[in-house]
């Protein structure tokens, strides 16, 4: 059995990550490839335990920031072993809102954790483990956390210093920059044209990879 494709949205706060999920979903249900989707941190009891645990912390504590990188590894590989590998396995694609890069770039550039650090957990817990392909929607944070207001109030993370996430874009950016494996969208423009970008880049990449479906 050909095995399954895993494919990544990332993107920072207010960059539409749901709607380029539901677009890619669209996309593979039009050519009748079985899919599953998926969220980090979470996508498991264990996982979404976790979630809630590093979001929310205990009374007035909350995580370190190393605590919180072992957390959201904790959750990654109860999800990657549990949920994404077997399907992956059974030939069924999955389709995830956020993966590892999102680590890279708010715990590496946001956080600015060392990268021997993220290197070396990254290595020990997913191996060569990646995603066949990441969908990246680049915005400005200024405009992103204006977006993510109008949702309603702000979490822990989304209540982080301005300069958090420009540090967080610029790793983004570095990450995707020549990766052949990333299609990076302009999330700026309006959601008509935006949509219209990722439908157009996916379908391509889809007929590129056609031996793989």
């Amino acid at each position: 059995m050909i095995k399954g494709k895993f494919i990544v949205i990332e993107g920072l706060e207010g960059a539409g990550k749901t709607n380029a999920q539901q677009i890619v979903m669209a996309s593979l249900q039009a050519h009748n490839i079985e899919f599953i989707t998926t969220r980090e941190p979470g996508g498991t009891p264990i996982a979404e335990a976790l979630r809630n645990l590093w979001k929310e912390g205990i009374g007035d504590e909350h995580t370190t920031d190393k605590a919180e990188l072992l957390m959201l590894y904790a959750a990654r590989t109860q999800l990657v072993e549990t949920i994404i590998q077997p399907a992956l396995d059974k030939g069924i694609w999955v389709v995830g809102d956020r993966h590892d890069m999102s680590t890279q770039a708010y715990q590496g550039g946001g956080r600015g954790l060392s990268d021997d650090l993220l290197t070396s957990i990254k290595t020990a817990i997913l191996g060569d483990f990646e995603p066949v392909l990441t969908v990246y929607l680049d915005l400005d944070p200024t405009i992103g956390l204006e977006r993510a207001k109008g949702r309603g109030e702000l979490d822990r993370i989304e209540q982080q210093h301005i300069d958090f996430f420009h540090r967080t874009r610029t790793r983004y950016l570095q990450l995707t920059e020549h990766n052949p494996k990333a299609i990076v969208i302009n999330a700026a423009q309006s959601l008509e044209q935006v949509s219209a970008d990722i439908k157009t880049k996916f379908e391509a990449w889809l007929q590129e990879n056609h031996s793989m479906l």
